[in-house]
């Protein structure tokens, strides 16, 4: 099937990234949230976005507009129901999610394809919750979305060849790679990343360096382009704590126990970037190592 108008849910870090890639490509992306604020924010966000990409001659002037052109938003979810594609990148909670697909269900068109950029909850069991789990599939986006290259697709146990070729297609036309990985407990990459993120935590709970330590000695020694703490600032320390227990329900491994200290933090409302304060604090002009 052909795919050309896309329904994109939440228009938070993710959500905004997703339309502003789709849009660039030349899809029409309708853009959904609950707040009329998010929204605004997000297409102002899309648009500075964009403009940086003029300004290093990777798009022209008239990408620009005619991506920005393509992107409308609404506060009511069931307008998405048109669309030939949905990407559902709301928060990482199996019920916020469970919830948008039983309110969008009923107003999908017979071939509309469901997707969720989950970074670790089960596919099959969301998709098990909808009408069309053979036409459900993971597409799971890296963050910041426009610069990244990969994409994690990810079937559920009923997706079909159909819905499959269709989202490859799509990564293929944004000019991006596709990654396939079974629909295990946080997919590929943050199988590998977040408990590597949750022992730097580990790291510092127990008292063998300090953030900074950590951080400089990952990016020194090991080469990284960010160290793993202000990597976990930049994701969200609440999404590190919800997909690291994923991981410990799922995988019923203690290796996977979240550390108490990033618990501690995302009780704390510190949730990095997003919130102003997590292992830096970043309300001052530089961010500044909280421990």
């Amino acid at each position: 099937m052909e795919i050309r108008k896309i329904g994109v849910i939440g228009a938070g870090q993710m959500g905004n990234g997703i339309a502003h890639v789709m849009a660039l490509a030349g899809y029409d992306v309708l853009l959904n949230d609950i707040s009329q604020e998010a929204l605004d924010a997000a297409v102002a966000l899309i648009s500075r976005n964009l403009d940086r990409q003029v300004s290093r001659d990777k798009i022209s002037q008239a990408n620009k507009d005619a991506a920005m052109a393509r992107i409308s938003t609404t506060l009511t979810l069931t307008d998405l129901g048109k669309s030939d594609l949905v990407i559902e990148a709301a928060t990482e909670r199996e019920t916020v999610k469970q919830a948008i697909f039983d309110e969008l269900g009923p107003h999908l068109l017979p071939h509309t394809i469901l997707t969720s950029n989950t970074s670790s909850i089960s596919i099959t069991r969301l998709a098990s919750r909808t009408d069309r789990p053979e036409r459900f599939m993971g597409f799971h986006f890296m963050n910041p979305v426009p610069l990244m290259q990969l994409v994690e697709l990810i079937r559920g146990i009923a997706t079909d060849e159909a819905t499959y070729k269709a989202c490859l297609g799509v990564v293929e036309r944004l000019g991006k790679t596709a990654a396939s990985a079974e629909d295990f407990p946080a997919f590929i990459v943050n199988r590998i990343l977040v408990p590597m993120i949750n022992e730097a935590v580990y790291t510092l709970y127990e008292g063998v360096g300090n953030v900074k330590s950590i951080d400089e000695s990952m990016k020194l020694g090991a080469n990284h382009p960010m160290g793993p703490l202000e990597l976990a600032d930049f994701i969200g320390l609440d999404t590190c704590l919800a997909i690291m227990n994923v991981l410990h329900d799922g995988l019923a491994d203690t290796k996977y126990r979240p550390c108490p200290l990033l618990v501690k933090y995302v009780e704390a409302g510190w949730l990095g970037r997003k919130s102003g304060r997590g292992f830096y604090d970043y309300r001052g002009e530089t961010p500044v190592p909280t421990r």
